[in-house]
């Protein structure tokens, strides 16, 4: 209230122009298993290839018809929740490992290398697929260094310390700010880089300028230092070496899918396309290298990652587990001696790795060039028991990824095992999992199934939460196969080997039989539950009437796609499984009509409207709309205003759904007859709303009289 002190124009503005807003009756809630996305959790899919990307495609290892089911529905309505179940102690992750190696790598030395002069290099380096990078030898000049370090220091005037950014690099040794290092893009056994100097830009004259790494990962007097023997002590003009990779206990990195399943498995299709996830390294200058996360055979994903900083691990460019997440695909961790771990970064490229600074990797030297293999060499044993004529090990101080690419496997569903305790789920617990996370106000659906599963569990679960929260149809359907049209009345009155329980309340409807489509995810024709068929109606009565209109008949129940029905039913049966006290709804083949739907039954027993679905869905819809539209009127005054409110907001609800054929009549309540003294004492606010819904005309009735010629028609 505004506070009127003096003479002036005071303007109140109040808000009282509240109306009842529109509710989307079309969202679907499904329940089932999939070979990939998120589990236990409600996702909202949009379109079929939507659906498709996020849980995988529809297969016959996966267990029900949730998937089929759902392409189907979203051809008549853009939201479909999806609830993925599963078993979490048998569905697991897809893995890959990424390994990792040390790059060949010799260093520039400074004493044999005047600081006046320039370094000319001629370079050849091949990745670990031996692919020849170079179709010769490429030629490098290194200006002259000034100061103490030599041509080492040189390297430091080289911006970015590359010579070729995506093939050979330059680096300089922070740690001993004398020493600088010539290494190869590629890391791994397979990688190669031969390298010559020369003191001419003619190269032409031969000078030596190489050294390489002893065990320890320094700068060494030979190849095998003052041990070595018909070599002499001298540095090297030209040297081949190869990279190495970690060994079993050294770096690497293990990659899992963000979800657990099949459908993440690397793989080729009957088809021939490729499927599934794979990790590709591709190797970058210096410390970088770029990790790509593929899907079906094309980039899905990519990150620049390296050693350098922990910034860049691949790790922490990624995520390690489902939250945060930077990748919507994979998580993984940095291993080292076989479990996860943590190493810190590198200061530099030419730095060590402290947590992996003692594993030792293993590289080949081979003989510098000019010489051979006939001249006397000493074979050697490195510290850990490997001989051979060329070998020695090395610390790994220019550590990447191995380049390449690594399928995923391993990854499992988990439908394969108590699939109705997953299907059911569990209310309980947080986040809700199965069929319970449907029991959530934000998603709003009004028509739910579990495709595929018949299990009486499962369905009078879904029933039951259908009852409970009183906000969507439950819709069901007897199994595949389950014989004549007895054998369907007795499965839904509870009187067969696969159904006990009779199904009874206006929550649930019934349709059958099984209908014959053509699957493009198995590229074949299948038997699809009729329940999908029945929500796919009801979503295209949303779309082309109202939602009280009933969803069956040739207007609204026509089905196009299936090719045959499981039953061919004749009026009698018709009659049978409608009337008598039975509630399921045919699907039937008419000549020259087609399939279509020919019932609109819930399962309710009891004779009254809501025995129909058109009653139900107008309930629910009615509602809905009525919580969603009066909700902002909790703790206003209980008094002649707030009713007048009320009756403001319901009743041009009630006249739109009459004016579109929704209701015959009605009448809102709201005043002191239903607001008792007693019920305003306990705080409580009541309003009554009357409706006269709109009947179906299931039956036509045409009556034809004969009468006499003399007969006056005016006054029959």
């Amino acid at each position: 209230m505004v506070n009127i002190l003096s003479p002036d124009v005071y303007v109140i503005e109040r808000d009282i122009s509240e109306y009842a807003p529109t509710v989307n009756s079309s969202v679907v809630g499904l329940v089932g298993f999939a070979s990939k996305g998120p589990m236990n959790k409600a996702t909202l899919v949009t379109s079929p290839q939507n659906l498709t990307r996020v849980f995988g495609r529809p297969s016959e290892n996966i267990s029900g018809q949730a998937l089929e089911g759902a392409i189907e529905i979203l051809e008549t309505t853009n939201q479909v929740y999806f609830v993925r179940a599963g078993d979490s102690t048998t569905a697991t992750d897809a893995s890959s490992t990424v390994t990792y190696g040390a790059c060949p790598t010799v260093g520039i030395t400074a004493s044999g290398f005047g600081v006046t002069n320039s370094l000319y290099l001629k370079v050849d380096v091949s990745s670990n697929a031996g692919t020849d990078q170079y179709s010769t030898p490429k030629s490098f000049a290194i200006p002259a260094g000034t100061g103490t370090g030599g041509q080492a220091q040189a390297l430091r005037s080289i911006i970015g310390g590359s010579l070729d950014s995506d093939k050979v690099g330059l680096e300089f040794d922070t740690t001993t700010s004398t020493t600088g290092f010539l290494t190869g893009s590629w890391a791994g056994s397979g990688t190669a880089m031969t390298v010559s100097a020369y003191s001419d830009s003619d190269y032409t004259v031969g000078v030596s300028a190489f050294n390489v790494l002893d065990g320890l990962g320094v700068v060494s007097a030979g190849l095998y230092g003052a041990a070595e023997t018909g070599v002499g002590s001298g540095d090297y003009s030209s040297v081949t070496v190869f990279g190495s990779e970690i060994n079993s206990s050294g770096l690497s990195y293990v990659a899992q899918t963000i979800h657990p399943g099949d459908g993440y498995n690397a793989g080729t299709k009957a088809n021939g396309d490729t499927s599934g996830n794979s990790i590709e390294l591709d190797a970058k200058g210096g410390a970088n290298a770029v990790l790509a996360v593929n899907e079906d055979g094309t980039k899905a994903e990519e990150f620049k990652v390296s050693l350098i900083s922990n910034a860049d691990f691949i790790e922490d460019k990624i995520n390690v587990g489902e939250t945060n997440t930077t990748s919507d695909i994979i998580k993984g961790q940095l291993y080292f001696s076989g479990a996860p771990g943590d190493p810190t970064a590198l200061t530099n490229y030419s730095d060590t790795i402290s947590n992996i600074g003692t594993q030792q990797v293993y590289g080949t030297f081979v003989a510098p060039i000019g010489r051979t293999e006939n001249e006397t060499w000493q074979d050697q044993t490195n510290s850990a028991g490997v001989s051979g004529l060329y070998s020695t090990e090395i610390n790994p101080r220019f550590v990447k990824p191995l380049e390449g690419t690594t399928n995923m496997t391993g990854g499992a569903n988990g439908d394969s095992a108590n699939q109705a305790t997953s299907l059911i789920g569990d209310s309980s617990v947080t986040p809700k999992t199965g069929m319970q996370a449907l029991d959530d106000d934000s998603i709003n659906i009004s028509m739910a199934a579990v495709p595929g599963q018949h299990d009486q569990t499962v369905q009078n679960a879904l029933i039951t939460l259908a009852e409970s929260t009183q906000e969507f149809l439950a819709v069901v359907s007897p199994p595949y196969a389950v014989g004549t049209v007895q054998n369907a009345i007795d499965w839904s009155n509870g009187r067969s080997d696969t159904r006990t329980a009779a199904i009874n309340s206006s929550w649930a409807a019934v349709y059958w039989p099984h209908t014959k489509v053509f699957s493009s995810a198995d590229k074949k024709d299948i038997w699809l539950d009729p329940a999908v068929y029945g929500i796919r109606a009801m979503a295209l009565t949303d779309n082309i009437s109202e939602t009280w209109f009933a969803p069956a008949g040739a207007n609204r129940g026509r089905l196009t796609k299936p090719t045959e029905v499981e039953v061919i039913l004749n009026k009698g049966d018709r009659d049978s499984l409608y009337t008598g006290g039975n509630i399921i709804n045919p699907i039937a083949k008419f000549p020259q009509r087609g399939i279509m739907i020919f019932g609109q039954r819930t399962a309710q027993r009891k004779p009254t409207s809501l025995d129909r679905i058109n009653v139900r869905r107008l309930m629910i819809f009615v509602m809905k709309t009525v919580r969603l539209a009066t909700r902002d009127l909790i703790f206003e005054p209980n008094d002649e205003f707030t009713w007048a409110l009320i009756q403001g907001v319901l009743e041009p609800l009630m006249d739109d759904i009459k004016r579109r054929r929704g209701i015959i009549d009605f009448r809102v309540v709201c005043d002191d007859t239903v607001n008792t003294p007693a019920r305003v004492d306990r705080n409580e606010l009541w309003t009554k709303v009357i409706i006269k819904p709109t009947k179906t005309a299931e039956a036509l009735v045409f009556e034809i009289n004969l009468t006499s010629q003399s007969a006056d028609l005016g006054n029959l």
